[in-house]
């Protein structure tokens, strides 16, 4: 659904100054996973991945860091084809093939030693609206096999599809989406 996107595309987010040290997402290991109700039957689950982005990590001073992603609608996983094209449709997304989904990091509050709230705009089906992502660091440090900086996020918010006018169905399933992001991001060269 729309609203998965958001999120995001991602976990981490990105200001107007390099605050700190540039990392590229690796899109084979990052994803957008999104779950809704499907009629009270069921949990239905899609999910994003293969996008790229940048962050902009201060590790001194995290709150300066940043995060910049996008990704086309388009690259939509549901696990099944006639459900991945009923959600391109009119009834939710209408996506063309150059249809983008952004997410842009406007603020970062530190609430712990690994955790903080990033807070973004993720724009999707030309609607931009504010979001809160409460981010974990799993783990930063020199990958075993790339032998260079490497760092890992994980990320949760909820959507509301009507937000960003893709709330059809809506409450037979449900308006509400829950987005769970997961990272890996390697030192740019």
């Amino acid at each position: 659904m729309k609203s998965v996107l958001f999120a995001s595309a991602l976990a981490l987010a990105p200001m107007t100054a390099m605050a700190g040290e540039a990392y590229t997402l690796d899109p084979s290991h990052s994803q957008i996973v999104f779950t809704y109700n499907h009629l009270g039957f069921s949990t239905g689950t899609g999910m994003f991945s293969g996008f790229e982005g940048e962050i902009d990590w201060d590790k001194e001073e995290p709150a300066n860091s940043s995060v910049e992603v996008s990704f086309p609608v388009r690259s939509m996983l549901t696990g099944w084809e006639a459900r991945f094209e009923h959600f391109m449709s009119d009834d939710f997304f209408g996506a063309d093939d150059d249809q983008m989904v952004t997410f842009t990091s406007t603020g970062i509050e530190v609430t712990g030693e690994d955790t903080a709230i990033i807070t973004g705009d993720l724009t999707l089906n030309g609607v931009t609206k504010s979001v809160d992502l409460d981010a974990k660091l799993n783990q930063a440090g020199d990958h075993p096999m790339e032998g260079k900086p490497w760092a890992g996020f994980d990320a949760t918010t909820t959507l509301v599809r009507s937000d960003y006018n893709v709330g059809a169905f809506a409450p037979y399933v449900s308006d509400e989406v829950d987005v769970r992001i997961s990272i890996e991001a390697m030192k740019a060269d």
